[in-house]
């Protein structure tokens, strides 16, 4: 038996015990995944999973939406318009995400990937279409499908993050 204060008493887990990072406990805000309100003109969704090597789903991972470009490393604050150039969203335990935004200004949108066992976000681009681009223009049809979301509904667009394996999605340097 141990006594209170003593060294044989049971100690609560720290975090140099427990494995990390935990990006769902303080990150997401309240409607961190709608860039534009409900009912906004031309809203869309971009829908999906974020899967592991294995095909399993990653149930802890968060997502940055990014529009515009990401070398200005600014947030575009809602205005009185509605609008947001970020938006940010924890994955649900089978994995999947959306986001309510509106088409980008230019042929893609940027997406940051945070997961447990990366050191650093993955960064990848969300394409609503493909079509003639320096990026896509360099790489073979089957890593260029990654980078494609796909239409599922009017409106509703798939895309799925792969971190490993077969059809691992096409990550940039960050």
């Amino acid at each position: 038996m141990y006594q209170e204060g003593s060294l044989d008493a049971p100690m609560a887990p720290t975090p140099s015990k427990t494995f990390g990072p935990f990006f769902s406990h303080a990150l997401p805000y309240d409607g961190d995944w709608e860039l534009v309100p409900e009912g906004h003109p031309g809203a869309i969704e971009i829908r999906g999973r974020v899967l592991d090597g294995a095909g399993e789903p990653v149930p802890d991972a968060l997502l940055e939406l990014w529009m515009g470009t990401m070398g200005t490393r600014r947030i575009l604050l809602r205005t009185g318009t509605g609008t947001a150039g970020f938006g940010r969203c924890a994955t649900t335990p089978d994995g999947s995400y959306r986001f309510r935004t509106i088409r980008p200004s230019v042929p893609y949108m940027l997406l940051l990937v945070f997961a447990r066992g990366l050191l650093r976000p993955m960064l990848t681009r969300i394409y609503l279409q493909d079509g003639p681009d320096p990026l896509l223009d360099t790489l073979d049809p089957g890593r260029r499908a990654t980078l494609i979301a796909r239409e599922r509904s009017a409106g509703v667009y798939g895309f799925d993050v792969r971190l490993q394996g077969e059809e691992e999605t096409v990550f940039l340097g960050t």
